[in-house]
């Protein structure tokens, strides 16, 4: 298998108050929420760096679509890495995650691997993990 993952969809418990965190607290581009004339269609999408698309879609509509249970998330399940271009730059992001309403799980620190990071979880319990490492910058966007 090729692995091209090109959409992170995240399910969310609220679209309209999810969108308005990751757009109005984050600063993500999106056209807003699409797809609200088909049953369990309405969903978001957000532009990310290198091509990657973020949606944000009900739960409800995830359990739908797939057949499985409504089951409450787990933040350590997985983790979101948001690598960033400087020490600064993790600083500000976690400042505006808290802002848009985010918890902060772990504030920015030194890593044992020689950078800087810290979690924030999102207003459905998904984990960022926003990082700057000097061993593996951002590409370019």
């Amino acid at each position: 298998m090729k692995a091209r993952v090109s959409v992170l969809t995240l399910g969310v418990s609220n679209l309209e108050r999810s969108v308005s965190f990751y757009r109005d607290g984050l600063g993500l581009p999106t056209e807003g929420i699409i797809g609200q004339e088909f049953e369990h269609g309405a969903v978001a999408f957000f532009d990310l760096a290198g091509g990657l698309k973020l949606a944000l879609w009900s739960q409800s509509d995830v359990a739908h679509d797939t057949g499985l249970p409504l089951q409450p998330p787990s933040s350590t399940s997985f983790t979101i890495g948001h690598n960033v271009s400087t020490i600064e730059e993790v600083d500000e992001v976690l400042d505006a995650a808290e802002r848009a309403g985010a918890e902060i799980v772990k504030s920015p620190a030194s890593t044992f691997y020689g950078g800087y990071a810290g979690y924030f979880r999102d207003l459905d319990g998904h984990l960022w993990d926003v990082v700057w490492n000097p061993h593996l910058p951002p590409r370019g966007d």
